[in-house]
């Protein structure tokens, strides 16, 4: 355990999460809103002012910053990685965290808002919190723990190792990238310039939960086209696609195949956006699952509900285009036990009790793993992300940090002694 230390990893969150970072799914530039390169900017900042020279904001958003090693052991160079956007799902402007100390059990009430209400019976997990100082928003935004609870402890993680080297340590990578919420958080970073060899991202949710596993994830555009013609001489003319696709969504299932009817290992399809007019209606789906060779399973069963529903429009037509989006880490974190086993230990020094989880979604960690850099996700303690009722407790984000104190000297162990020149 780390005794006699000042984490400064809440006092940094309350003010990384003022800092409007909020991406943008719709833009066409990278990043996709310039205000998250506020946020970026304040941490290469205090970068430097420990003395982490190298730290550094490129163009495209990314901070990248290094930690030298202080061992005499050939050690893997160690990646940390968390993102600086938050969700488009809820308003992430003017965010006003409230400390509650010593958390009792009882509803914590939003002041900004009363109707949100936060609750045991609602988010199970406080129960384990009790005693706890929680963190939330004043009820009108969104929080911000997913991920600014990641940077912050990476940031407090640095802090440490700077100010205490007798930790043995190799090189240590630090990572922060923009629009991981919009799906596009390492598409312009550098590998080769980060020059780690593994990484973890620091963006999970309960104590001791240790993701190895993603979904794969692919993207679906069916795009519906009609006939138009002038409403007043329409009779037997006009085909509306817009009738057509509302026919499509109303094909799917009620109660399986979506998001809201599935839990656990089931994978899903999901209509994300549609717009369109009488000639042309466009749906936009994400598809999810744990099993890659399922997407194509669930492609296919989409694409003939689109066929039925232009099946019942004379003169309607369809297209159905799929991309890939990310796929599930597992495939190839499974070549690399030792990342996984190093944590467990790490959190066993940390008396964290270790949990190997599965997520139903991605991370950073899921792309960087299919470029070349192997990237699993340990817990930071956000709960109830993209919403107002968003929250963190600070001890679970200061024990996040003390596993991750103990993880690099755990790497450092079980490296291998230099040559005597």
């Amino acid at each position: 355990m780390i005794s006699d230390y000042d984490f400064s990893v809440a006092s940094r969150f309350l003010k990384y999460v003022t800092v409007d970072t909020q991406s943008d799914p719709n833009a066409d530039r990278f990043p996709s809103t310039e205000k998250q390169k506020d946020l970026s900017r304040i941490l290469v900042n205090e970068l430097q002012q420990m003395g982490v020279a190298d730290a550094q904001l490129d163009e495209h958003g990314y901070v990248y910053a290094t930690i030298p090693g202080n061992t005499d052991k050939k050690v893997p160079v160690i990646c940390f990685c968390s993102h600086v956007d938050t969700a488009p799902d809820c308003s992430g402007t003017g965010v006003k965290p409230i400390v509650h100390k010593n958390f009792d059990g009882k509803d914590i009430v939003l002041p900004d808002d009363p109707s949100q209400v936060i609750s045991i019976r609602q988010h199970s997990y406080l129960k384990k919190r009790i005693g706890d100082d929680i963190i939330t928003a004043s009820g009108t935004t969104l929080l911000g723990a997913d991920d600014k609870a990641g940077v912050a402890i990476i940031m407090d993680l640095a802090n440490y190792l700077v100010t205490h080297p007798e930790v043995k340590h190799g090189d240590i990578k630090i990572l922060f990238t923009p629009d991981e919420e919009v799906g596009r958080g390492v598409e312009e970073v550098d590998l080769k310039k980060l020059g780690a060899d593994f990484g973890y991202t620091l963006d999970g949710g309960k104590r001791g939960t240790y993701t190895d596993e993603t979904f794969s994830a692919n993207g679906v555009t069916v795009t519906f086209f009609g006939i138009s013609a002038h409403p007043g001489y329409a009779k037997g003319k006009l085909v509306n696609a817009m009738k057509v696709a509302g026919t499509f969504l109303d094909l799917l299932p009620k109660d399986s195949f979506s998001p809201e009817n599935t839990e656990e290992r089931e994978g899903f399809v999901h209509p994300v956006q549609m717009e369109g007019t009488v000639e042309k209606a466009v749906v936009q789906f994400i598809i999810r699952d744990f099993d890659t060779s399922m997407l194509k399973l669930h492609e296919k069963r989409l694409e003939q509900f689109a066929k039925q529903a232009t099946g019942r429009y004379d003169g309607s037509t369809y297209t159905f285009e799929s991309r890939e989006q990310y796929r599930n880490m597992k495939d190839v974190l499974k070549d690399y036990p030792q990342i996984g086993e190093y944590v467990k230990e790490a959190m066993k020094r940390s008396e964290v009790d270790f949990r190997q989880d599965s997520a139903r979604g991605g991370t950073d960690g899921s792309r960087l793993s299919f470029m070349g850099l192997p990237c699993p996700d340990i817990f930071t303690g956000e709960m109830a992300f993209h919403s107002k009722q968003e929250y963190v407790s600070v001890q679970d984000m200061q024990k996040s940090v003390e596993v991750l104190v103990n993880l690099v000297q755990v790497w450092e162990e079980k490296g291998e002694l230099l040559p005597v020149v």
